[in-house]
């Protein structure tokens, strides 16, 4: 068939529309992290508000199951994520160019958008494994977590301060948190640490499953981890939280935060922080871990990246800078 020319130019008249159309929409992926954590529900709550308000700035996100938040920081400075959520003292590190980067040379073109909760170290143990503190762990079956991963980095800082080394483990683990209860339930380890927010599937699951106690973090070495790193912040873990744990457990942690490149454009990040915070009762209605955050500890707890200036933009028409 032989179109006529001026049905020619109609015809793609309207496939340039429709193209411009398609390419109007920009895409954002949040870097998260695996999905029994609050990593993974995090950024899904921020992306399904992102997304709720589409047809005004035309930006659609989508979530990535990740390694955590080491990967998430360089998956960011590679540019293959616009977005990730990150623990507060893998964020400093980042920016220093230690711990886990220390071959990577400081990021400095990372930046801040808002922290989120707080995240406990868990170490939970089998009740018949006879672990009552840090330094028990030593000659036990231990799963450390995934290289790559927020948990790994505290993990080694607490067997650090406890004198420990990974050779002095029977096992030195590396599953990721989909696996570890399960492993422990069937006897394949004797421990598991890990950071979470509140409550943790992967703890609800073992402590619902078999005898599990969690491990108290107080005393001398959570006072020497607090006075040498200043992104970590005492917490407590409530007593009736996890099953077969009654009594409220001393620990410490970071806070996840949620960070991106400095070249992600300030639309991209006007338009994420706008959604949580004008949305801000039904984001903490998204996730037990959200509902005591209060705003103005969001945007500075936990930061040690500048902000972003899209995130600047915001925070100070509302009057919060």
């Amino acid at each position: 068939m032989t179109i006529k020319p001026n049905l020619a130019g109609a015809v793609l008249a309207v496939a340039v529309a429709f193209a411009g159309a398609a390419s109007a929409e920009d895409f954002i992926t949040v870097g998260t992290g695996g999905v029994t954590g609050v990593y993974y529900p995090a950024g899904g709550a921020i992306c399904r508000l992102v997304n709720k308000e589409r047809s005004e700035h035309r930006i659609r996100c989508s979530i990535e199951s990740t390694g955590g938040s080491v990967y998430n920081i360089r998956a960011i400075r590679r540019g293959d994520l616009e977005f990730g959520v990150v623990q507060s003292d893998v964020q400093a590190a980042a920016l220093e160019g230690t711990g886990a980067f220390a071959a990577d040379r400081s990021y400095s073109g990372l930046r801040a958008l808002f922290s989120i909760y707080p995240e406990p170290l868990h170490v939970v143990a089998r009740k018949d494994a006879g672990i009552d503190s840090a330094q028990d762990l030593k000659g036990k079956k231990v799963n450390i977590g995934n290289p790559g991963s927020g948990s790994r980095v505290m993990a080694e800082i607490l067997l650090l301060q406890a004198g420990i080394s990974p050779e002095d483990l029977a096992l030195a683990g590396e599953l990721k948190s989909t696996e570890q209860a399960a492993a422990l339930c069937e006897g394949k380890l004797d421990a598991a640490i890990w950071a979470a927010g509140l409550p943790n599937a992967s703890a609800l699951e073992a402590t619902s499953t078999c005898d599990i106690r969690i491990i108290p973090l107080d005393g001398e070495i959570t006072g020497k981890v607090l006075a040498e790193t200043s992104a970590y912040a005492a917490a407590t873990i409530p007593g009736g939280l996890y099953p077969g744990n009654p009594n409220d457990i001393p620990s410490w942690g970071p806070r996840a935060t949620f960070v991106t490149s400095a070249d992600v454009p300030d639309q991209f990040v006007y338009a994420v922080v706008s959604a949580v915070f004008e949305n801000f009762d039904e984001f903490k209605a998204l996730h037990p871990a959200f509902a005591l955050l209060k705003r103005e500890e969001m945007i500075k707890d936990g930061l040690t990246a500048d902000l972003h200036p899209g995130a600047v933009k915001y925070y100070q028409e509302q009057g919060w800078l």
